[in-house]
């Protein structure tokens, strides 16, 4: 079997030792939306892996949408951060933070009341996860043209914190049907102003929030998550793969640390997926390329060695195996994740997973 995945890479500044990434896992365990000890030893757990990418992390009390999921918008989570970064370099490790604003996938619950806010005012199918249980999703307010320098601040506000909380980076969160793929795809995007109809006006909002962040962080340490072929969330687009093509060649000026591929996952095909090939979305980005979606370790060689991407995110594996990088090595078992225990909780499920003997 080759060893591609163990070979070091570089993003931006950073060298990271092997291409095997911790990809970004919500598991709503941070009481007061603080993150915690326990969130400390569950990713110093993982911190051999090439880089951690964090849950992701609200910007502000309106990109709130989960319960007990960590923020950057205060100075008690900056300091909570703070912690985690200090443990995980201690332990040589790299770590971005994934920021985050759910858009219209929330509730009044989280917001005294007040309506969540989208591009446009469309309900998503589905249920809200709200502290009081499941509850059908409402009809977000639209945001008007006026609000959205506002979300751009509260982005850029956000990348001052993570820089103060010791981070590597940061991965702006526009995939799996949030605020920024909202804008994104015409399922969600019915404007008829500067943010809306056209390509470039469906894109301008994240092209705007990754000038803002690399304003703060220097885009070699800014990276974007995209799910061009999801359907999480309830999400569609007439023809995604114009866009992303479109939107890609609008990233490749930043020279991005990276970009972060959600591939076409079982559930995205199941609900009707414009599925658009990898191979396409590869060459339409000129920098490095990491992808994630159900891999295993021989998939994900294979992708690296096709050269469709530089490296590969793992979500479940990386809950239930904190040594992936060392069993992979060692075409060691893995655990089993165990999805009772993947949201909220204590350390069962978290941080009790066996290393290798």
């Amino acid at each position: 079997m080759n060893n591609t995945l163990q070979s070091p890479i570089d993003i931006g500044p950073c060298h990271l030792p092997n291409r095997i990434i911790m990809a970004p896992l919500t598991r709503m365990r941070a009481p007061d939306n603080i993150p915690t000890e326990l969130m400390k030893s569950y990713y110093v757990q993982r911190a051999s892996s090439g880089l951690i990418i964090t849950e992701a992390t609200q910007i502000s009390t309106q990109g709130a949408g989960y319960p007990a999921t960590p923020g950057i918008y205060n100075t008690q989570q900056v300091a909570g951060w703070k912690q985690i970064t200090d443990a995980v370099h201690a332990e040589n490790g790299r770590i971005f933070l994934q920021m985050w604003h759910v858009g219209r996938i929330s509730h009044p619950d989280f917001h005294d009341g007040a309506l969540p806010v989208a591009p446009s005012a469309i309900r998503p199918e589905g249920s809200a996860v709200t502290p009081s249980g499941m509850q059908p999703f409402v009809t977000p307010r639209a945001l008007e043209t006026d609000e959205i320098p506002g979300i751009v601040e509260q982005y850029r506000q956000a990348a001052k914190n993570a820089l103060a909380a010791g981070f590597d980076g940061v991965e702006i969160h526009s995939a799996n049907g949030y605020l920024l793929d909202q804008f994104l795809r015409d399922g969600t995007n019915k404007r008829t102003d500067l943010y809306g109809g056209s390509l470039e006006n469906r894109s301008k909002l994240l092209l705007e929030v990754t000038e803002a962040v690399a304003d703060v962080w220097g885009a070699e340490r800014v990276c974007i998550r995209l799910s061009p072929s999801g359907t999480f969330n309830d999400m569609s687009d007439s023809d995604p793969a114009t866009m992303f093509v479109y939107l890609l060649g609008q990233l490749n000026r930043f020279g991005l640390a990276y970009v972060h591929i959600v591939d076409a996952l079982e559930g995205d095909i199941r609900h009707g997926a414009n599925v658009i090939d990898l191979a396409v979305l590869r060459a339409a980005y000129n920098g490095v390329l990491i992808v994630c979606g159900g891999y295993d370790q021989v998939r994900a060689e294979a992708v690296i060695e096709k050269g469709l991407a530089d490296a590969v995110a793992f979500g479940q594996l990386y809950i239930a195996n904190p040594d992936l990088v060392e069993r992979f090595k060692a075409h060691a078992p893995l655990n089993e994740p165990d999805p009772g225990t993947f949201y909220g909780g204590t350390e069962k499920g978290y941080t009790d997973y066996p290393f290798m003997a």
